[in-house]
């Protein structure tokens, strides 16, 4: 009888503890019942301005979805394509899609792709020695962002603002060799993109993104002596891997991609900024 009664409490307690959870039952997850999924980390390369303001625009959305989003700021063009490729990074936002097509040519090891637009960033010719273009002298000096796509670029743009002619049919893979007509033998000066503001002081103009421009406390629409529209076909995007496809990497793109967004890049940059979607 006491073999039965030991028996009965052992068989009790084991149909207590399935009952508690035990056995096959699922784990709660961080959502209790809802079976929510764990916030997920997105670390982002981009360069301070814009891109790391409207980056921090949507953070708090994001949050609300799940999404942690780690914003790494860089002040060069070349690092966060390497960091990406390298998966030090889940995405970056600095680029326009010519330099990222121009960047993975020139380097066979990286895969890189275009996950979306979001803005676009009129370069402009800036001066701390003249107030218009007019005033330009003859032999005057220019200082121009030294990587290919946005090099070429610049040049596209002194022709536009009548300052020089390049060969026909030439491009933003435009390079000062492809210069057909001087009229005022300008003197170009290729510089890193980042030192562009630097050159200032030393140089008649320059032409500097607006990225960097306004990193440096100048105003696109107040201070450019000449500034590219909004036709320019150079949009910022999200860069990614090949082989991307996380739901999370679409959810930040829908939300770079939101009317909140849009009001935020027309408010605060008043058309130095212009979203592109």
């Amino acid at each position: 009888m006491k073999g039965k009664f030991l028996a009965a409490i052992t068989l009790a307690a084991a149909l207590l503890i399935t009952g508690c959870g035990g056995g096959d039952a699922p784990a709660k997850t961080d959502g209790g019942d809802k079976g929510t999924a764990k916030e997920v980390t997105l670390k982002i390369g981009a360069t301070p301005v814009p891109h790391s303001e409207i980056l921090a625009e949507i953070k708090p959305d994001l949050k609300e979805q799940g999404i942690n989003l780690e914003i790494v700021e860089f002040n060069d063009y070349v690092q966060p394509n390497i960091a990406l490729n390298d998966k030090e990074l889940d995405a970056n936002f600095f680029q326009h899609e010519p330099y990222l097509n121009d960047f993975v040519k020139e380097h066979k090891d990286v895969k890189l792709k275009n996950a979306g637009g979001v803005h676009i960033e009129p370069m402009g010719i800036y001066s701390k020695k003249i107030k218009d273009l007019k005033e330009l002298a003859d032999g005057a000096t220019v200082s121009i962002p030294n990587d290919p796509t946005n090099g070429g670029r610049s040049l596209l743009l002194l022709q536009k603002a009548g300052l020089l002619k390049l060969k026909d049919g030439v491009n933003e893979t435009a390079t000062v060799q492809d210069i057909a007509e001087n009229p005022k033998n300008l003197v170009i000066q290729e510089v890193e993109a980042a030192q562009l503001p630097r050159t200032l002081e030393d140089v008649d103009i320059s032409i500097i993104n607006t990225n960097f421009a306004m990193n440096a406390d100048l105003n696109p629409m107040r201070d450019a002596l000449f500034i590219e529209d909004k036709t320019s076909p150079y949009v910022n995007i999200i860069a990614v891997r090949e082989d991307e496809n996380r739901d999370e990497i679409k959810t930040l793109v829908k939300s770079l991609q939101s009317d909140k967004v849009k009001k935020f890049i027309e408010d605060k940059y008043k058309g130095a900024i212009v979203p592109a979607f």
